[in-house]
């Protein structure tokens, strides 16, 4: 897995909060850090990582293509201004950030588009985010001998997106969960308040510590320090059997579904 299994996402985060945020995470010993175009703080990531003294080789940066850019000539022209706003030579990780089935760019054409950018240089890696079952099919027959590093989709302990899983498991397809807390659900989860008093630590980081155990990489995003590295302490946090089991019956299906734009996501599996 070349994805990093921990990171920080700057979903909402902007201006002096994104600023902030990136420079305590990386201050914490967070190296992965996930944005995208259509999040509006690029720019501001890219300052913090320069001022930071972070050699580039220790860093992860992810970010993702806005469906306005799918077309090949937005797509290649949109990153190569991403690459230059995060003031990278390149980075590491492009995702096509939804599939927009009804859009007027076909997937042939963005995911070719985003192949022609990693030969070019202009990312390491490609991906896809919020892609279904049948989409992944489609963008591995498109995308022939070029690997996907990931699928970044809402997995969170009220929507499991088990059939994907199961699929990505089988298929050798990394997935990266966003949402993991539920936008802060999970920490008034009685269970996951329960678990977390048995193990001596918090609902997040039970949350974190079971999309973890279960192969995922994670990108919890906070504006407080103390949270950020909290969040961190996941990592070390082993979950039993019994916690996996009752975290698994939390299952609430497309009713806990948080990110769910009509026009750009697709007809969930």
């Amino acid at each position: 897995m070349s994805v990093p299994p921990f990171g920080l996402g700057t979903f909402r985060l902007k201006d002096q909060v994104v600023k902030d945020s990136v420079r305590d995470a990386l201050e914490l010993g967070y190296r992965a850090i996930d944005t995208a175009q259509g999040y509006g703080n690029e720019a501001e990531i890219g300052e913090v990582i320069a001022q930071s003294g972070v050699p580039r080789e220790e860093l992860y940066v992810t970010t993702k293509i806005k469906p306005d850019n799918y077309s090949r000539e937005k797509l290649l022209a949109s990153l190569r201004e991403s690459v230059q706003k995060l003031q990278l030579d390149q980075v590491d990780l492009t995702l096509i950030h939804w599939p927009a089935p009804r859009g007027e760019v076909s997937a042939q054409e963005y995911l070719g588009a985003l192949a022609e950018a990693r030969a070019e240089g202009l990312t390491r890696e490609i991906g896809v985010s919020n892609f279904t079952i049948a989409l992944l099919k489609q963008a591995r027959d498109i995308l022939g001998d070029v690997p996907l590093a990931t699928n970044q989709v809402e997995i969170h302990p009220y929507l499991q997106n088990r059939r994907l899983a199961d699929f990505a498991r089988r298929e050798g397809i990394h997935l990266t969960s966003y949402m993991t807390l539920a936008v802060g659900k999970v920490m008034s989860d009685e269970v996951l308040q329960d678990i977390a008093r048995a193990h001596g630590t918090t609902p997040a980081q039970v949350a974190l510590a079971w999309a973890l155990q279960q192969g995922y990489s994670v990108i919890p995003s906070s504006t407080k320090r103390e949270h950020l590295a909290g969040n961190l302490r996941a990592q070390d946090l082993n979950l039993t059997d019994e916690d996996m089991s009752r975290i698994a019956a939390l299952e609430q299906g497309e009713t806990a579904r948080l990110a769910n734009p009509a026009s750009v996501a697709p007809d969930w599996d």
